[in-house]
């Protein structure tokens, strides 16, 4: 893994550290190209001001996009960094886990005497 995918897995961790937004990326999930407008009535009490600096702290991290059409400013959800994330850590973590367990029950299957306990 190179320095810059480190930074780029670090921006990712540090956006969805933040449960506002968090609250962001499920709205999203639930109405892909909400305004910011709509993105405010979904976050109250926070106000208009708090969601943009929430929504530019995930553009920087690319799990958000937006798009300006007119005077309304409308974002979309790109689940790709999160994706990685989770293959990278999450999936990886199970695989390696569960090669672990096959291999134990394998073992404990091919000695099966040694896995008995006899009372005395």
């Amino acid at each position: 893994m190179t320095a810059a995918d480190e930074h780029d897995t670090d921006r990712v961790i540090t956006a969805i550290a933040d449960p506002s937004r968090r609250r962001i990326l499920d709205t999203l999930r639930r109405d892909d190209g909400a305004s910011i407008g709509e993105l405010t009535l979904a976050l109250a009490p926070l106000g208009r001001h708090a969601v943009l600096k929430h929504v530019t702290h995930l553009e920087r991290a690319g799990l958000v996009t937006t798009r300006k059409t007119g005077r309304e400013r409308r974002c979309h959800l790109n689940a790709v960094p999160i994706v990685a994330l989770a293959e990278r850590w999450i999936d990886d973590f199970g695989a390696r886990t569960a090669s672990g367990l096959m291999a134990l029950r394998d073992e404990l299957e091919s000695n099966p005497e040694e896995g008995e306990h006899h009372d005395r």
